[in-house]
């Protein structure tokens, strides 16, 4: 009987022993969700922002800092951004594609491509080429989380390798911080998120004002 439930908790945890498959897994559940982004980039200002996601795609962005006031939302039926410099209430108003310069965030991030679902499947296609690693148990914006290293499989000189390390909720596996390394471990780009709200509703018109 002991190896009859031992084998029962092998085929029991599959989904733990690959955790991002398994945050791809809760995302793709979920319907929303809105977060407080803290995103560094080497080189740039930190960027503070509000944001909120709603499937299929619809994405609006408040800043904090810097452009306090700027909002964008992202339509993904017309695959434009509304852009208000100075706040929604206030001209000009400004109808953009979201490859256009003047709305990609630093390192060229596209607006149509900022959810946790491109990070997720980013972070996954870098898994499948090389490999996985656990960090351990921590804390993030005051939440539990276990943390993993990523890094490519391409060989060489690993002190030059570029790597990420992802801190995933214990709860519901979201991503609360992002970190990406390059040589000799130089930390390049950090993304934190608090105030996390999953599946949390918004108003009728609140990504069509």
């Amino acid at each position: 009987m002991a190896w009859f439930m031992l084998l029962l908790a092998l085929l029991g945890t599959p989904a733990s022993s690959d955790p991002l498959a398994e945050a791809q897994e809760r995302f793709r559940a979920l319907t929303s969700y809105r977060v407080t982004v803290r995103l560094s980039a080497e080189g740039s200002e930190q960027h503070v922002l509000r944001y909120f996601y709603r499937k299929p795609g619809w994405i609006r962005i408040e800043f904090i800092r810097p452009h306090p006031g700027l909002v964008l939302i992202y339509n993904p039926d017309t695959r434009r951004v509304r852009v208000w410099p100075f706040g929604l209430n206030h001209l000009p108003r400004l109808n953009l594609a979201p490859d256009n310069p003047l709305v990609r965030g630093p390192h060229g991030i596209r607006v149509d491509q900022s959810d946790v679902g491109v990070l997720l499947e980013s972070l996954r296609e870098r898994q499948a080429r090389g490999s996985l690693a656990s960090l351990g148990r921590g804390e993030v914006a005051a939440r539990p989380v276990a943390g993993f290293e990523i890094r490519d499989g391409t060989g060489g000189n690993p002190s030059s390798t570029h790597y990420y390390r992802v801190w995933l909720a214990q709860d519901s596996r979201f991503p609360l911080r992002v970190e990406r390394f390059g040589t000799g471990g130089r930390l390049l780009e950090s993304i934190d998120m608090a105030d996390v709200e999953i599946d949390t509703p918004f108003p009728e018109r609140f990504f069509t004002p």
